[in-house]
């Protein structure tokens, strides 16, 4: 093996085709041209004897050799990253490129505000944003920190609970004054509904009323999406009735565009975690921002943050 050809560059190549599977993927987010990356794979094969990636017309995947070489090349990368942090840190200043994935319309209207604050006082690090209500790969597709809601079920990355996004019945004044006012649970069932397609069970409202009695009301309707900004339109606009996070509503409410419908009665909260890339928790510039968004979610309207222990 001639140790010189094996390069932090080819390294670093060989990752992510390792990793998302695709060379043209890594060439697009590496801003070079397809060959460059196919290159960079064929020279460090070379270099070390073996070869580290199987390929097929749609997709390339790891031998066995290349998944033992890929465990420590991320080892290798990762120390290399962190000596540069330090090195940086000797004079104060931070630096290099975050990778946070969030949902759409929370990253929106709350988290790129604070990413603005973050940035005023971290001037030298970037952000890339990506805002997406899908569960993606957060390795595979290169991402450090995920802001998630609801449930999760990947236990190979660090967890940091946030809080609890409380959540609201509201309507339009004006669908409300055309349809009338629910009173009780089972009016629901005769109201026009605005529900998430996204989110399993949203034909089905569960509601726990003053006297702590649990509700189960079908909810249904003709208008159905995927996005929160456009459940926001459709309130506005009058066309129904929807459960709502109170982040996603608090600035409508306050102007009396929404009201709130059945007040008495509490929908589940929605947790709100932070999701971390093991290999990347230990990056001066991810330790920062983890810590700067832990510290701010709880000023977000309708986020319940956890109580310190005594």
């Amino acid at each position: 093996m001639n140790k010189s050809d094996v390069t932090l560059e080819r390294m670093r190549s060989f990752v992510r085709v390792a990793e998302r599977g695709s060379l043209s993927a890594v060439a697009r987010e590496l801003g070079v041209g397809q060959s460059t990356v196919t290159r960079h794979l064929r020279e460090l094969e070379a270099a070390v004897g073996v070869p580290l990636l199987s390929r097929t017309t749609r997709r390339v995947t790891m031998t066995d050799e290349g998944s033992r070489y890929y465990a420590d090349c991320v080892q290798i990368l990762r120390l290399v990253e962190q000596a540069g942090d330090e090195a940086r840190g000797t004079r104060g200043a931070p630096a290099g490129t975050i990778r946070l994935s969030c949902t759409a319309a929370f990253g929106i209207l709350h988290v790129s505000r604070l990413i603005f604050a973050f940035q005023d006082r971290y001037p030298d690090i970037g952000i890339d944003l990506s805002l997406n209500d899908a569960r993606v790969d957060l390795v595979r597709e290169g991402v450090d920190i995920a802001l998630r809601l609801g449930p999760l079920s990947d236990s190979s990355m660090k967890l940091r609970a946030l809080g609890l996004c409380r959540r609201l019945l509201v309507a339009a004044p004006a669908y409300l004054a055309a349809r009338g006012t629910p009173a009780v649970p089972r009016d629901l069932s005769d109201h026009e509904g605005i529900r998430m397609s996204n989110v399993a069970g949203s034909d089905m409202l569960a509601l726990q009323g003053p006297d702590g009695t649990r509700h189960a009301v079908p909810f249904g309707g003709r208008f159905r999406i995927d996005h929160g900004l456009a459940v926001r339109e459709a309130l506005v606009a009058g066309r129904g009735i929807a459960p709502a996070h109170r982040w996603l509503v608090d600035d409508l409410l306050a102007a009396g565009r929404l009201e709130p419908i059945l007040p008495d009665y509490s929908l589940p909260p929605v947790p709100l975690s932070m999701l971390i890339v093991p290999e990347r928790a230990g990056i001066a510039r991810v330790r920062l921002l983890v810590d700067f968004l832990a510290g701010r979610i709880g000023a977000i309207p309708g986020i319940e943050t956890p109580r310190p222990a005594p």
